[in-house]
């Protein structure tokens, strides 16, 4: 199972920083990554990281405002988010695979509860 938390209300221009615990199995060896969904919007691709990090991707939306990273040791990946913006309001979902063929699409086997963003301009 996936955890998100760490969602919350801040003004824009502000940070918040998402994490995204795993239990029940470990998921050092997959992809992991973070989407988000406003209401009326599909979910859209936020970040994902390959299983060591060596592979990182963003969506152009947040590129340069968000970082992603992980810890396997924690079995947890992280969603730095700086320079927020009214935009970036939405749940934001953290999801995990085996492959990186689906990094940027929806496609992933295993997803988290949300947790919800609200920026406040």
């Amino acid at each position: 199972q996936l955890q998100a938390s760490g969602g919350g209300l801040v003004q824009a221009g502000g940070s918040l920083r998402l994490s995204c615990a795993a239990s029940g199995r470990r998921f050092s060896n997959n992809v992991m990554g973070w989407f988000r969904q406003a209401p009326g919007k599909e979910r859209e691709f936020v970040a994902a990281i390959s299983w060591n990090g060596g592979r990182i991707y963003y969506a152009d939306s947040v590129k340069g405002r968000f970082t992603i990273s992980r810890e396997n040791a924690k079995n947890t990946v992280y969603l730095q988010m700086n320079s927020m913006k009214s935009e970036d309001t939405a749940v934001y979902y953290c999801a995990a695979d085996y492959s990186m063929s689906v990094v940027t699409t929806t496609l992933y086997h295993y997803w988290g509860q949300g947790t919800q963003v609200t920026v406040s301009s």
